[in-house]
């Protein structure tokens, strides 16, 4: 309640400075004095080989720096995901490169990996590691904007955070970086046989993938996932495209599209990849996910997790403790005994 009173006021301040205003605030632990939250027994479930205390994630994007993450544990999420990591500090694309579109509940980003750097974020991660050592952190990596090498890249960051982190999502889908969706078709192989070759643990290994992909370029990208060993996709980054519904002012803005109007491409996406991978490696969901039936219907349709990050903006800091609650009520009504039975029956 006290978020949906503020949120007026919060719309008038340009969306980045309200992203690092409320940064401070979690960093001050003046939001986990409010709440803090720890989800019911019936929501563990496993994400490949990693146990989640629920399967509410918190998206990359949103901790760029690894600053905050050990506080979003305690607003009830089961695992973090911080970045997007690029071995050297980068400023981004050049500012406004955020916009809200309230009418469609949504967002626009073109930030570009903004970011201190693989140095600053590891020190961030090995400052706080005793603090969450019993929760679950993963960390998105990418290359920078002006790499030679961007293979490399992805490289250097994954053996640079590997030790310190649960899991490892390698992004080669963000709309905002030019050239990096290459990695989607005909740079993938390359790539994939370079994270083959450099596995250093049983960590795992998860691939974002773009909503904006031909049904066809999905199922070869999910094809060439299983083939070289890696261990879960990511369904799915913003979008560069712009459904005609949309209704804000600022929808031709350019940029990744976030928030509910992914909603049914993330499903149909999450369900095609299930379809071919038979719940061999996990899928996590994004994209739209607001409230529990979001959830449930991501899991039916072959998600093992999900993540939010649109959702915690327009909802606010109290959405994983909700949705865990009402979860909690959903299973015990239709009598389930957990809440992996929900994953892949659609099909």
């Amino acid at each position: 309640m006290l978020y949906n009173l503020l949120k007026p006021i919060i719309w008038q301040i340009n969306p980045e400075i309200a992203h690092e205003i409320v940064i401070k605030l979690l960093k001050n632990n003046i939001v986990n004095l409010f709440l803090k939250s720890k989800p019911d027994e019936i929501l563990k479930c496993n994400l490949g080989n990693i146990q989640l205390p629920s399967p509410i994630g918190l998206a990359a994007g949103f901790d760029k720096n690894f600053e905050v993450f050990d506080k979003m544990f305690n607003l009830g999420f089961g695992f973090v995901e911080a970045g997007t990591v690029t071995p050297l500090p980068q400023t981004g694309n050049e500012k406004p490169r955020i916009f809200r579109l309230l009418e469609d509940e949504a967002l626009i980003n073109r930030l570009g990996f903004n970011n201190k750097g693989l140095s600053v974020i590891k020190d961030n991660i090995l400052a706080k590691y005793s603090k969450y050592i019993s929760n679950k952190l993963g960390a998105n990596i990418g290359p920078n904007k002006d790499s030679t090498n961007r293979i490399e890249d992805y490289v250097t960051c994954y053996n640079s955070l590997v030790k310190f982190t649960d899991y490892i999502t390698i992004n080669i889908s963000s709309p905002n970086t030019p050239g990096l969706r290459d990695f989607e078709n005909k740079e993938i192989d390359d790539l994939l046989n370079e994270l083959r070759r450099n596995r250093q643990n049983n960590k795992s290994i998860f691939i974002k993938i773009s909503p904006d992909l031909e049904r066809n370029d999905l199922e070869q990208s999910i094809d060439k996932i299983l083939d070289y060993g890696m261990d879960g996709v990511v369904l799915t980054n913003t979008s560069i495209s712009r459904p005609q519904y949309l209704q804000s002012k600022f929808s031709s803005e350019k940029g990744g599209l976030s928030g509910k109007p992914l909603q049914d491409k993330s499903r149909e996406s999450i369900s095609i990849a299930f379809k071919i991978t038979q719940n061999q490696i996990p899928i996590i969901g994004v994209g739209g996910i607001f409230d529990y039936n979001d959830v449930i219907n991501s899991l039916k349709a072959g998600a093992s997790a999900v993540q939010i990050y649109t959702g915690l903006i327009y909802k606010g800091p109290c959405i994983a403790h909700n949705i865990n609650n009402e979860l909690v009520n959903y299973l015990r009504i239709n009598g389930l005994k957990n809440i992996s039975e929900l994953i892949g029956i659609n099909h």
